[in-house]
């Protein structure tokens, strides 16, 4: 026999209720995140990896963090390659509300769901979360309804990802990790722009490329992320050429470049270096501390 009819939850008006209080309650507990679309530039079909990867855009909308006694996973570990952080996240949005903020308003997302690999930046920790997966059927069918979306996320590593959102602060809080090479440009022309693209054509035809990190009129200092070569191998920038920047067409030569690793305030990785020269703080002395045999 059939299902009783007039029981039926199926009911637009109740589901819509339903709905309503879900999405006030995210308002009210929840934290205001910036959502950021993956953009695959060039994908291995054949492992099915993405080998560079974009971010041109982030949308602001409200999401409940499901974790309250700290973030999950592993925590701060101390391994043999330095400290990794291993923090993990779940995040709670409402579906109407990602389509109204998110799917809305960005033109390049192909997908009707958020999608793994795209970005959550908790502004509330300063952290950048990767979603690894996408859990769309919780809670189960109430009222024959799925209004939410938990989104199960990591830390997010760094790996020379191009971020373009459109958000300056937003770009410079994750590109303070990226690979910088900064140049002593000569005093003539104009300026270059943050974020544009520039190019240096080297004798023998090829083409190095990247994007202005930061420009310093002061003492004409360039910097430069995301840097590569044309012909698809390592190449550096080189002295004595001139770099032209596509949009501000700044022609400037660079008279010294350097190369460094942006870090967070809390890497000691200089300190170390230079502590280690003296071997001060690290004992290489052979000793028994059951006491010498005579």
């Amino acid at each position: 026999m059939a299902t009783n009819h007039y029981f039926s939850q199926v009911v637009k008006p109740e589901q819509r209720l339903y709905e309503d209080i879900i999405i006030e309650s995210l308002k009210i507990y929840g934290q205001d995140v910036y959502y950021l679309p993956r953009d695959i530039i060039n994908e291995d079909t054949i492992l099915g990896e993405d080998v560079q990867s974009r971010y041109n855009s982030s949308h602001k909308v409200e999401m409940y963090i499901e974790n309250t006694d700290g973030f999950d996973g592993e925590g701060d570990l101390f391994t043999k390659f330095g400290v990794e952080i291993r923090d993990e996240a779940t995040f709670v949005v409402s579906r109407t509300r990602w389509k109204e903020m998110v799917l809305r308003y960005d033109n390049e997302i192909t997908g009707t769901r958020p999608r793994e690999g795209d970005i959550i930046y908790l502004e509330l920790s300063k952290s950048f979360f990767k979603i690894t997966h996408v859990e769309h059927e919780s809670p189960f069918y109430q009222l024959s309804n799925l209004p939410t979306y938990k989104l199960r996320c990591e830390k997010f590593e760094y790996s020379d990802e191009q971020f373009a959102t459109g958000d300056v602060d937003l770009d410079k809080e994750v590109e303070q990790y990226a690979y910088v090479y900064e140049a002593i440009m000569d005093s003539s022309g104009p300026g270059y722009i943050r974020g544009e693209y520039v190019t240096q054509t080297l004798a023998d035809g090829s083409i190095i490329f990247g994007d202005v990190h930061a420009w310093d009129d002061s003492d004409n200092k360039l910097g430069l992320i995301h840097v590569g070569s044309n012909t698809g191998k390592f190449a550096n920038l080189v002295t004595g050429i001139a770099i032209l920047g596509n949009e501000s067409r700044a022609y400037c030569t660079p008279t010294s470049i350097t190369q460094k690793i942006e870090g967070s305030e809390t890497e000691m990785n200089d300190e170390f270096e230079t502590t280690a020269t003296d071997m001060s703080f690290l004992d290489f002395t052979e000793d028994n501390p059951f006491g010498d045999p005579q």
